[in-house]
């Protein structure tokens, strides 16, 4: 009887070092809403451009200012939605959303993502965008990894397949738009469903 508390003791103890250490607060559902947002904006951004006079994105096209316009409101919307979801989530475990744990978290995600939309934003500036979404995803995957050690480990499988596909895509560039749906669209619909069964639902 006392070696199984003893153990329990410990379990309980380390799961307190775990959350002390970890922000586990995340939201699965956000992850759902997030891929939403970004199939229905590329696919708003692919019908713009199939159906333009050029048939083609063009840098000093209002097309592409609209597309550019599409995919902040994407970011805008994901981000808001994760703030939205994962304090509602922190505040019904008790949980503190802004503390010392997550800040790291957050400062460790924006390195690379800011290095990265300043490196896309120059090469945009030079005409040469055929490996933004490559890019994209690449950064992205970086960020979800170097947070994922403040986080959900979990986290950090979603960033390898973003470098992933970022990867295939400076391969096969042609295919960058359909990877960038893939990673951005398909995959955080598949990781939010696998995160919100696992530590959203009956928590």
């Amino acid at each position: 009887m006392e070696s199984k508390d003893y153990l329990k003791d410990i379990s309980e103890i380390k799961n307190m070092m775990n959350k002390s250490s970890r922000f586990i607060s995340l939201s699965g559902l956000s992850g759902i809403l997030a891929g939403i947002y970004a199939l229905i904006g590329a696919a708003i951004a692919y019908w713009l451009v199939t159906t333009s006079v050029r048939g083609y994105l063009i840098l000093d096209g209002a097309i592409f200012r609209i597309c550019l316009f599409i995919l902040l409101m994407v970011a805008f919307l994901s981000i808001v939605t994760g703030i939205i979801l994962t304090t509602k989530k922190a505040k019904k475990h008790g949980a503190k959303i802004w503390d010392a744990t997550s800040k790291r978290l957050v400062y460790n995600f924006l390195i690379p993502m800011v290095a990265g939309g300043l490196y896309i934003i120059i090469i945009l500036s030079q005409g040469k965008y055929g490996h933004t979404g490559g890019l994209m995803l690449i950064f992205y995957g970086l960020a979800l990894v170097n947070a994922s050690k403040y986080s959900i480990g979990d986290i950090q499988y979603l960033g390898l397949i973003q470098i992933a596909l970022g990867l295939i895509a400076a391969l096969f560039p042609g295919y960058g738009f359909w990877l960038w749906v893939l990673g951005f669209g398909v995959m955080h619909i598949v990781y939010g469903t696998w995160m919100h069964f696992k530590y959203d639902v009956n928590k």
